[in-house]
């Protein structure tokens, strides 16, 4: 179907003042609609941390909270050499992590693609290949080591975890329809593949990327006491005081006491699930009716990567339709979902040019639409407002978890495509969370701090390994 506009389309070099109009008046209510202020900013972090709290309780709520059974802080003195494995989705990741007791640490990792056939084979298939890389990596580096050695093995797919080396596979995601694992604990399956090839390894522990970053960035900066994911989705993971977590009473493990911290994977990408209390747009609750799980994943749909181009679709579709922006045009390319994201936000948002030329070649080569300088000025400030809405709504989940554990003074260590590359997004969190404290001053004097995150999937990984190591250790003794 070609979508053409309802007027005669004007010169694609200028802009009658009847639309120039139109798109001020469109943009004021967008601009009103997405902007986020200091008063909306602090009630979202009231009701986040009682539901921070609630989901601890034994009868749960929205958010998760996940005990991850990872009841150690790490020391910055940790030695010894440990592997980790990251499966995600395209690669598995096998790395070597060398912690040299000085909070610091050395990687060597090499990558192996993972077939497609894989993702819908057996379990034999694929653990005989994650155990098959093992042995590669083992051979090529240490060809004549006995000793045996800790893997710390990271499974970005929901488990129900028992423990902290093992984990129930709840279901599978991102494509993949592996028989014989559902319901099945992963860690036994892939010790067994292991075991079968004669290698030398021991599965420690089972963890999600968002609890390795906690700890690998605790271990480097000890002021660390938080991870967040900022990227296609959004999650955290922060110390808890064992005492404060009402769901793990007749649970303790072994040698962990109520006065222990314990690492919370809070899952919290669906807080306000029930919607009463973040400030969704028209535009949101459209993304939210026509996404795959709607009513799910509330705050991640309204922080994350992949929901800010689709706004941006969204609006222009609406204007579009209104006969505001891009009058007479085949603007099909507009119609398909995700063909703007949030890298395509990103280079609007960076187009460094006054009469922003950039942004017109992004839009006339990825979308086929001519744009004019006042269109480009409208596209530009909504790109603003999204990335402004999201950086600023995403710090109410980092504020909440330190009001939740009454800390004042702290790091947390964020990781993601987001965070790392989203143009202004760590200067303009940085300014909500001075709104929601009533901070002061410069930004290098705030006493809680969002900073670049170490490598979850694998130092942190081996990082827990160790922990899990020197904890079996104590107790035996």
């Amino acid at each position: 179907m070609v979508h053409l506009g309802p007027k005669e389309p004007p010169t694609r070099k200028d802009t009658s003042e009847q639309l120039k109009g139109a798109l001020r008046a469109r943009l004021d209510e967008i601009t009103e609609a997405f902007t986020v202020d200091t008063a909306k900013l602090k009630a979202i972090v009231d009701h986040f941390v009682s539901e921070l709290t609630k989901g601890l309780t034994k009868e749960g709520g929205n958010i998760p909270m996940i005990p991850t059974w990872v009841a150690d802080y790490p020391t910055g003195k940790e030695t010894g050499t440990y592997m980790a494995l990251d499966m995600g989705g395209t690669n598995l990741r096998v790395a070597e992590i060398t912690l040299n007791g000085a909070r610091g640490f050395d990687v060597v990792q090499s990558k192996y693609k993972m077939d497609e056939s894989l993702k819908t084979g057996n379990a034999q298939q694929l653990f005989s290949f994650i155990a098959e890389c093992i042995g590669n990596f083992m051979e090529f580096y240490h060809p004549d080591s006995k000793d045996n050695v800790s893997v710390g093995f990271t499974f970005s797919f929901p488990c129900t975890q028992p423990t902290l080396n093992s984990g129930i596979l709840q279901r599978w995601t991102k494509g993949f329809d592996i028989t014989g694992v559902e319901g099945e604990n992963v860690v036994t399956l892939l010790q067994n593949a292991i075991d079968e090839r004669k290698i030398n390894v021991t599965v420690a522990a089972l963890i999600n990327d968002t609890t390795g970053t906690v700890v690998a960035s605790n271990y480097v900066d000890p002021a660390m006491e938080m991870g967040c994911i900022y990227g296609t989705g959004c999650n955290a993971a922060y110390y808890e005081k064992v005492s404060k977590i009402p769901k793990l009473e007749g649970k303790l493990p072994a040698g962990v006491t109520p006065d222990d911290y314990m690492i919370i994977n809070c899952e919290y990408g669906a807080f306000d699930n029930e919607h009463v209390c973040l400030p969704r747009t028209k535009y949101d609750i459209r993304l939210d009716d026509e996404s795959p799980r709607p009513k799910q994943q509330t705050f991640e749909k309204m922080v994350s990567g992949y929901t800010m181009g689709e706004l941006l679709r969204f609006i222009l579709q609406e204007l579009y339709e209104e006969g505001v922006v891009f009058q007479g045009q085949n603007v099909d390319k507009l119609y398909k979902e995700f063909i703007v994201n949030a890298e395509f936000n990103a280079k609007i948002e960076l187009d460094p040019w006054e009469n922003l030329m950039d942004t017109e070649v992004l839009f006339k080569e990825e979308l086929g639409i001519e744009t004019t300088m006042d269109e480009r000025s409208f596209i530009r400030r909504v790109a603003e407002l999204l990335g402004t809405r999201a950086a600023r709504v995403s710090m109410c989940g980092v504020a909440a978890m330190a009001k939740k554990r009454n800390i004042t003074k702290c790091h947390a260590g964020a990781d993601g495509s987001v965070f790392n590359k989203y143009p202004h997004f760590k200067t303009r969190s940085a300014q909500a969370l001075a709104e929601i404290f009533d901070w002061e001053g410069s930004p290098d004097d705030y006493p809680l701090k969002v900073l670049p995150a170490e490598d979850g999937s694998g130092a942190g990984a081996a990082i827990i390994a160790a922990l899990s190591k020197r904890r079996a250790e104590q107790l035996k003794k």
